[in-house]
């Protein structure tokens, strides 16, 4: 190999050796930028929507949209540190990059953005349609086969208005079969003079259902269950109204469900 042809090949090599730097580079850079395309989606949409001031520290506004987001919640840890990243990846106003994220963290926070910004529809992706009602008029004995042939344990109970007055609940219709029999009560008599709506007008009340609108999301009904224990089920009608056509129901035995569609989001 004479000289030229050798300064050749040292020169395809060291463009070799440069090129793959800046491969290197830009998907070093792109992983960063993604990171902070996210970063900034999120903390928008925090302090947006809960009407939060534009300059309040990132950490700040996590913390107080714990209570309010499940999201938020169950991500928090993992926020307030990539809020530190974000100081540790850009340096100044003008976003100049000092430092590269890992993989797996721009891919997490990819995540979390998506579901603060674009979450899952309830309505789409967990709510019952196939929505079963009793009317308020049938006796505590049809009520209770019903629950048992269907399967589920709590249903919707309307009037002859077609106005929700409770939720028929398997355990506790149970309960108060029991208390009926201590007191010294048949339980013929009990299945077949008591209507449904006379046990609803003595324990329900409506911190055991909810109406909401159709545009509701999973972590905002998983937000309602979180707020409230006594929750029993969640309706689903197109504006949110008492008095419309259901769409569809959650009740608690969808929560694991919901968090799964959250995880796999």
């Amino acid at each position: 190999m004479n000289e030229q042809e050798k300064q050749q090949q040292e020169g395809a090599i060291s463009q070799t050796s440069a090129d793959a730097k800046m491969s290197t580079d830009t998907v070093k850079k792109s992983n960063a930028m993604r990171f902070l395309s996210a970063f900034n989606d999120i903390d928008y949409t925090i302090k947006t929507r809960y009407n939060m001031n534009r300059s309040m520290g990132f950490s700040e506004a996590v913390r107080r949209a714990v209570a309010l987001n499940y999201t938020v919640r169950k991500y928090e840890d993992d926020l307030i540190s990539y809020g530190r990243l974000r100081n540790a990846i850009v340096h100044g106003n003008d976003d100049f990059i000092i430092a590269e994220p890992h993989n797996d963290v721009v891919e997490k926070i990819e995540k979390i953005a998506r579901l603060l910004t674009t979450p899952p529809r309830a309505l789409e992706t967990v709510a019952r349609r196939d929505i079963l009602t009793v009317n308020s008029s049938k006796s505590m004995r049809e009520v209770i086969m019903l629950i048992a042939e269907s399967g589920y344990s709590n249903l919707p109970v309307f009037n002859e208005e077609n106005e929700i007055i409770g939720i028929a609940n398997g355990q506790k219709m149970l309960d108060s079969l029991g208390k009926f029999l201590l007191a010294g009560g048949k339980a013929d008599v009990f299945l077949d003079s008591v209507k449904i709506e006379d046990m609803l007008s003595k324990i329900e009340n409506s911190n055991y259902y909810v109406f909401v609108n159709q545009d509701i999301t999973v972590e905002q009904v998983l937000s309602l269950f979180h707020q409230n224990s006594k929750l029993l089920a969640v309706l689903i009608t197109k504006n949110g109204g008492a008095k419309e056509r259901p769409l569809g129901i959650m009740t608690g035995a969808d929560v694991l469900k919901m968090n799964k569609i959250l995880e796999n989001f």
